[in-house]
């Protein structure tokens, strides 16, 4: 399903039918819990999946619908499943991918939800993840196995914001019959699709830049639905294959995990995201252009150690974001290091304007300190392993006047 347009117009058209809707342009928040159906007959068929319609809203919604097929349009995918949280659409996906002695390969640049999940929950359900350096394409092979199911990885790392080489990455996968899974909530389709480099299923946050302003939680999963599911490797997608095809893992996620887990999104949160993703394009330039000259007024100030960001010269990581985002930008998030932590809470208590709080992706300015609050529970050694260190301080650059982001941040550290 590709994009014939451009993203500036498909963010805002894509997926909706105003004629369906007595003209409205944004579909109705269809709240309620089930729909009645005319016949026995008909209820019996959408069950039997004659049907496309509507039973119970667990399963399926007429709002959340619109949204998937939205998503799936901008990522170039051909379905998608519209979730709670981004969370959700990590774990079905990953659960639908594997059993009870089965391994992972990830990068060991995550979100700190997700190596939680990755590294403590699955363990306990015989699952292993076997961790790499995100950007080593070497260890990443080296680490496969027959017990391997699937590789994953983040567009761009979170907080490490090093960006692998999805190409390379997907070419190993496909060699070893393996599916890429991407997570790319913090690129957005208007950074990077990763089904275009060879990815086989993308994940989004849809809380963070697709919503853009902090109103909804959602998450989503993506199937490029292209991946030919090997017999060995996954015998349990089989009977999937034989009734859905090309999208038997999504068909599985849905069937078996998405909706016997309760992890359906709100369809007010699908209505919000939809009206974020109206300006998706136009906030994303703003975020990106931000971004760049934030990064690059942190890394000429005397009190900032280092600044993590793919876009600055001399980022090892630049020449492969520069392939993979099209010359776009390198991402609305900075991460940087002050002198120790005390600085780093000096700093952010000094800040006026941009807002300390758990989140990124909003078109406010968002500032947090990772080591005491997201990783506080962290034993040490894996808070080193991730880069979580006391100095360090995470940024999500927003869409206000790149003066005032970098004046308030000039004025924060001169009490450092």
């Amino acid at each position: 399903m590709g994009r014939t347009r451009r993203i500036h117009t498909e963010v805002i058209h894509a997926g909706l039918r105003p004629g369906d809707w007595q003209g409205a342009t944004l579909p109705p928040i269809h709240q309620t819990a089930a729909h009645r159906h005319a016949t026995a007959q008909n209820l019996s068929d959408t069950f039997a999946g004659r049907t496309a319609d509507h039973i119970y809203m667990r399963l399926t919604n007429p709002t959340n619908r619109v949204l998937e097929e939205k998503l799936a349009h901008l990522e170039g995918g051909k379905g998608a499943v519209y979730m709670a949280s981004g969370m959700a659409a990590i774990t079905n996906t990953c659960l639908a991918l594997l059993r009870s002695g089965d391994e992972f390969v990830c990068g060991n640049s995550l979100f700190m939800s997700t190596y939680v999940l990755f590294a403590n929950v699955f363990k306990k359900y015989g699952i292993t993840a076997r961790f790499v350096e995100s950007t080593d394409m070497t260890a990443l092979e080296a680490a496969i196995t027959d017990k391997t199911r699937f590789v994953y990885l983040e567009t761009i790392g979170n907080p490490k914001m090093d960006v692998p080489d999805l190409e390379r990455a997907a070419t190993i996968a496909h060699a070893h019959g393996l599916p890429l899974v991407v997570d790319n909530t913090l690129a957005t389709p208007y950074l990077c699709r990763p089904i275009e480099h060879g990815a086989d299923v993308v994940i989004h946050s849809t809380t963070k830049y697709l919503s853009g302003h902090g109103d909804a939680t959602g998450g989503v999963v993506i199937d490029a639905g292209a991946f030919a599911w090997n017999e060995q490797r996954f015998p349990d997608l089989l009977p999937f294959v034989e009734r859905k095809g090309g999208l038997a893992l999504l068909d599985k996620i849905w069937r078996e995990h998405h909706i016997n887990y309760g992890t359906t999104g709100a369809p007010l949160h699908a209505y919000l995201t939809m009206i974020g993703l109206d300006t998706l394009a136009v906030r994303m330039e703003r975020h990106l252009a931000n971004a760049a000259e934030v990064a690059r007024f942190l890394a000429a100030h005397p009190k900032v150690r280092r600044v993590d960001y793919p876009g600055l010269e001399g980022s090892p990581h630049r020449a492969t974001a520069e392939r993979l985002f099209a010359g776009l930008g390198y991402g609305g998030v900075v991460a940087f290091t002050l002198a120790d932590q005390p600085a780093c809470f000096r700093f952010i208590d000094h800040l006026q304007m941009v807002y300390h709080l758990a989140n990124l992706g909003d078109c406010k300015t968002l500032v947090i300190h990772p080591y005491s609050s997201q990783y506080l529970s962290f034993p040490e050694p894996v808070r080193r392993e991730l880069s979580i260190t006391p100095d360090l301080v995470r940024l999500s650059v927003g869409i206000e006047a790149k003066e005032d982001i970098i004046a308030d941040l000039e004025q924060a550290l001169a009490a450092v």
